[in-house]
């Protein structure tokens, strides 16, 4: 399925980094950071399963680079699931690259690190201060990966664990505060999670993408992130901003020499030689 503007009304949000607390509720029991992927979409309909939709509160830090299909899907499951989803904005993913003048890499992961976990731990400090103690039921499966798996061996489902033991960069006084991590689908298979939603997630697996959040993730394999640029007008959109940069940062947005191969052409890179070799 080929996907245009025009077939989607529904775009991202227009932010300048602010991040406007919700009305403080103080019934919420639990928080769902929300992507827009099937991971996290899971962990949203189990909170609610548990704890009702009055006690569950979605969180979204948008990138500023998503498929509209993506934004679409995060309001479809506050509707199909009756929960709020807060949406924060630190910036884009564009700046984040002109800031650090260099594309996101398996090594400096710096679009999550201050367009998701920044505006997440900031989130969790104001919303315990005024919201009293509650858990965030974060979407992780071991599966996903052999660091993954080892990180969290010893990671239960149904326990609780403080922020800094699921992911060091979150400080230890979230816990103080009573901000506990859940990994409730910890063990789960992807093939669990899609039995489990049932043809809710979001419509991009079903053309035949594995990963959903940045379209496309630039930290990916170069393949991913083929398929996403050449998928329909969104896509060539988000390439022509990387390319754009490449002249900033030195270097191709594709980045094995299998990718840059297949993409880069003389007249159309002007960055790093070193790439072209």
């Amino acid at each position: 399925m080929t996907t245009t503007k025009s077939q989607n009304e529904t775009t991202a949000p227009d932010c300048a980094g602010s991040e406007l607390m919700p009305l403080l509720d103080c019934a919420v029991k639990c928080v769902v950071p929300i992507s827009g992927g099937k991971d996290s979409q899971a962990c949203a309909k189990l909170a609610v399963e548990r704890y009702g939709s009055d006690a569950v509160q979605g969180l979204f830090c948008d990138t500023q680079f998503e498929h509209p299909l993506t934004y679409a899907h995060i309001d479809r499951i506050s509707d199909m699931y009756g929960i709020k989803i807060h949406k924060v904005c630190a910036g884009s993913v564009e700046i984040q690259i002109r800031k650090y003048k260099r594309f996101p890499g398996g090594g400096a992961r710096f679009c999550t690190d201050e367009l998701k976990i920044g505006p997440s731990k900031r989130f969790y400090n104001d919303f315990a201060r005024g919201n009293g103690p509650f858990e965030v039921w974060y979407g992780m499966r071991s599966e996903e990966s052999p660091a993954r798996k080892k990180r969290y061996k010893d990671k239960v489902g149904e326990d609780i664990y403080p922020p800094h033991e699921v992911l060091a960069k979150y400080p230890k006084a979230l816990e103080k505060l009573g901000v506990m991590f859940r990994l409730p689908i910890i063990d789960w298979t992807e093939r669990d999670i899609f039995e489990y939603l049932d043809g809710e997630e979001n419509p991009l697996y079903k053309d035949g993408f594995t990963r959903v959040g940045c379209f496309p993730c630039l930290a990916a394999g170069d393949k991913h992130k083929e398929k996403a640029f050449a998928f329909d007008d969104v896509g060539r959109e988000h390439l022509q901003m990387a390319r754009s940069l490449e002249p900033l940062v030195g270097r191709s947005v594709f980045s094995s020499k299998g990718g840059r191969d297949r993409n880069d052409k003389c007249d159309t890179f002007d960055g790093c030689a070193v790439c072209a070799i």
